[in-house]
């Protein structure tokens, strides 16, 4: 902590503000949630309540290498996002544009073979069981449309 403070500083690719504490400034990362962030914290020794600011090379680098590879550091399997791949087999932790494209993939795949899910993802309706009798309604047509009357040539 004898390092001068850093208004912003990159943290897996990702810019953060110097003013946070650590625990919220590793949660800017796409893919990390708040429960994972403080495991990561304790792996590397690194105070929480600390501001990222005031934190060396040494540990941020530290913070990197447990995000990248989770799995060395035997961090909890239930914290990973991606459990039991498909593919592999194995648990990993995705984050920013891999977590995307995954995700991405992973709902062309679905359509692809015509699932539920697929369906539903396809068609632009409601996923998870939600009910859409009277919300979801934004960007669709609302209400019954009545076509314009035209007068008839030379009718009544």
């Amino acid at each position: 902590m004898s390092q001068e403070y850093r208004h912003i500083l990159r943290i897996m690719g990702t810019d953060v503000q110097g003013t946070l504490k650590t625990v919220y400034a590793v949660t800017k990362i796409k893919g990390i949630s708040l429960s994972i962030s403080n495991a990561i914290l304790k792996k590397a020794g690194v105070n929480p309540d600390v501001r990222v600011g005031f934190l060396s090379e040494t540990e941020i680098d530290k913070i990197e290498e447990i995000i990248k590879d989770p799995t060395k550091y035997s961090l909890p399997i239930w914290l990973f996002n991606k459990r039991k791949n498909a593919e592999t087999g194995k648990d990993i932790h995705l984050i920013s544009a891999d977590l995307v494209l995954r995700t991405k993939t992973d709902i062309d795949e679905a359509k692809e073979i015509r699932s539920w899910r697929g369906y539903r993802h396809a068609y632009g309706l409601k996923v998870r069981g939600q009910h859409t009798k009277t919300t979801g309604r934004a960007g669709k047509a609302l209400g019954v449309k009545k076509k314009t009357l035209q007068q008839k040539p030379g009718g009544s």
